[in-house]
């Protein structure tokens, strides 16, 4: 299994349309510390698999290497917006999971074109893609919405993003799954004080204190999360980083960054 993360930010992005905090200020003079809309890709069996479609420029890649599938977390826009104009090209269609979800993004359900939108994925019932196990765990947010444990015979990995705590089944089956590398959603710092949807930092590194993976990562980051690291570098676990666009996990989940 490869891994890369294409976006790690949140809707807002990194740098955030009009703001001069120091993280969007900073990521306006340094491409490395921008963050897109958070997605990433799969590559196993020779085949890329996305998960979510946030990116509008998503077309361009798509056209260099055709996806297998697309897994959605969820249907707000930041995930999807991305397949709109990709649903207008030609050629096979691809096929779309997701959650059970009957409004999801109306205008795609209705005129999807190449896009082939599959039932919606039941909760803990594995798809098999080749050698490719797909385990959909229900999350915590304002819209049905799926994480991922990817499972290659190798390696396997859980992709947690959007969520605001665990379900309490999720968390279950996570422990007994035995993920190698768990990614997760810290959406807001430590001082954000009324969390909604999504996890502070401090709450993403208490499930991974309890779930106890050999590597975990942080997505799904605000530029309020980067000011304050900037500000005040959190002392993280050894095991765990925050991501950046453009990393990808070697075998054993170790990160390499991407020319």
């Amino acid at each position: 299994m490869e891994f890369r993360f294409i976006g790690t930010g949140d809707s807002a992005q990194v740098p955030r349309f009009g703001c001069d905090c120091v993280a969007c200020t900073k990521a306006r003079v340094f491409t490395s510390h921008q963050r897109g809309p958070c997605c990433a890709e799969v590559w196993v069996d020779g085949k890329r698999y996305l998960l979510d479609a946030g990116r509008t420029d998503l077309a361009h890649s798509c056209e260099l290497e055709r996806p297998a599938a697309f897994f959605i977390t969820h249907y707000h826009a930041d995930h999807v917006q991305g397949l709109f104009h990709l649903r207008w090209g030609t050629g096979a269609s691809i096929p779309v999971y997701g959650p059970k979800d009957a409004q999801g993004c109306a205008d795609l359900y209705r005129n999807h074109g190449v896009l082939d939108f599959q039932p919606g994925l039941k909760p803990f019932k594995t798809l098999k893609l080749d050698s490719l196990s797909v385990t959909p765990v229900p999350l915590n947010h304002s819209k049905p919405t799926l994480g991922y444990c990817l499972d290659d015979g190798g390696t396997r990995l859980a992709y947690l993003t959007d969520t605001l705590g665990l379900p309490v089944e999720t968390e279950r089956f996570l422990r007994d799954w035995g993920a190698d590398v768990i990614i997760l959603d810290a959406c807001h710092p430590a001082s954000h004080t009324h969390p909604r949807n999504h996890n502070t930092i401090t709450q993403a590194l208490e499930i991974i204190t309890r779930l106890d993976p050999p590597r975990a990562y942080l997505t799904h980051i605000s530029h309020d999360l980067d000011a304050e690291c900037i500000a005040h570098p959190p002392v993280l676990p050894a095991k765990v980083r925050i991501a950046r666009d453009g990393e990808s996990l070697e075998d054993g989940g170790k990160m390499r960054a991407v020319s």
